[in-house]
């Protein structure tokens, strides 16, 4: 292919990546069905990505089909990444498939703590790699919508799968299993940040699964964790409860890590806080913030806690307690220390929280407040499309009733009829 051709100059400069593609896809003597095959993506996709015209590009469709058909990266708007460098190894298969993680990598900003004390072991060329593509994806997250990390995460998930089933050495294949549990417990994250719920909870139970048969303790008390905040979250208090009290069965009796403790303890009081029983949310706090001051003196926070869990988080999880509680004086108590977390740069777990700062607000009466924190949260929502803020505003705006509800009200009505993601 002549990369120095008027019509591929063209598409480039003007932004028409999509053009980018067909014209290479066309000298190629690839149809698209072809190239779809070649990529893990269907002819539909191909032909919507060729077609897309001057508009904003999902990187990892971009990168994957680029990689394919040896289109320099630069012609299609991307940096040129040593991640698809780090991609040439193993089968073609692997090679297409392992891009979409790849080009993630690229984008990581560091390495966690963890992943970086972890001593190389043998079969390491292809668990390493995987696991820092999912490390990538997570930090993607909070930046980027769901909708355009859930096709590349679910890719890699596959890819990690299908690595996994072919290992021969048991060793590799243990650890192969605990990275396809991280990376099934992303796309349950991504499902339940979209609002689907029948896909999070296939998606968090498929993370158990493999966290069990990969024999990591540690991991399975982390992914039973996680679905119990599913459950609670969705109002599930019973089985929540059930899978946290699994969980805590998983870690060592005689000194469990902190960060673990802290973080199990904090998922217990949310739970009791939607059951409505504020005692039992209260001694879980009290027990998760005495944990979370031992986290400091522990070691970096072993894999799966690619962010620590420090009193910061306990005290916004008393904030959400507090919001679901009804108690306001529990959110105005803990609002200093939550300090941290209400500046994250996490822009959807921020909004979840003004969510719950703005119910609380509600709860003592301050209208004007409450709905101007709803308006920030909702449009966070918007901007990524996140289902799970979306909902949560409505939850908010369901517990208000006001025959004659004042301006910032009718606003936040007006801009929440008009949401659909």
């Amino acid at each position: 292919m002549n990369w120095t051709a008027a019509a591929v100059r063209e598409a480039s400069n003007s932004g028409n990546y999509g053009q980018v593609v067909k014209l290479a896809r066309i000298d190629a003597r690839l149809s698209q069905a072809q190239l779809g095959d070649a990529c893990g993506l269907s002819q539909s996709a191909v032909s919507r990505l060729e077609g897309r015209g001057v508009a904003t590009y999902d990187m990892s469709l971009l990168a994957r089909a680029a990689t394919h058909l040896k289109i320099p990266m630069r012609m299609v708007g991307l940096a040129d990444q040593s991640a698809v460098a780090a991609a040439q190894v193993g089968t073609d298969v692997e090679r297409r498939s392992f891009v979409k993680g790849a080009a993630a990598v690229a984008v990581a900003p560091v390495l966690s703590p963890a992943l970086a004390a972890q001593p190389a072991q043998a079969g390491d060329a292809q668990t390493a790699p995987l696991r820092l593509a999912t490390t990538a994806f997570r930090r993607l997250d909070g930046s980027t919508p769901s909708r355009q990390l859930q096709e590349a995460v679910l890719a890699h998930l596959r890819l990690a799968q299908t690595i996994a089933g072919e290992a021969e050495d048991r060793a590799v294949k243990l650890r192969l299993a605990a990275v396809g549990s991280e990376a099934a417990s992303l796309a349950g994250w991504l499902a339940w940040d979209m609002g689907d719920y029948g896909s999070a909870r296939t998606w968090y139970g498929n993370a158990v699964k493999a966290a069990r048969s990969s024999d990591d303790r540690l991991l399975t008390a982390y992914q039973m964790g996680s679905l119990a905040q599913f459950e609670a979250n969705t109002g599930n208090v019973v089985q929540s409860l059930n899978l946290l009290h699994q969980a805590r069965r998983q870690l060592p009796g005689d000194r469990p890590l902190a960060i673990a403790d802290a973080w199990l303890l904090s998922a217990e009081a949310l739970a009791h806080a939607v059951a409505g029983d504020a005692r039992s949310s209260d001694r879980a706090l009290t027990q998760a913030a005495r944990a979370a001051e031992l986290v400091a003196h522990e070691d970096p926070a072993p894999w799966p806690w690619l962010f620590t869990f420090n009193g910061a988080k306990v005290a916004a999880a008393r904030i959400s307690c507090g919001a679901r509680l009804g108690l306001p004086q529990w959110v105005q108590a803990a609002q200093d220390e939550a300090g941290e977390a209400l500046s994250s740069g996490h822009a959807k777990q921020r909004a979840l929280l003004q969510l719950d700062l703005a119910q609380a607000r509600l709860a003592s009466g301050r209208v004007d407040g409450a709905f101007a924190l709803a308006t920030r949260a909702l449009e966070t929502g918007v901007r990524y499309r996140s289902g799970r803020i979306v909902e949560r505003a409505r939850a908010v705006r369901r517990s208000h009733t006001s025959s004659t509800p004042p301006k910032v009200v009718r606003d936040f009505d007006e801009r929440l009829h008009g949401v659909y993601l």
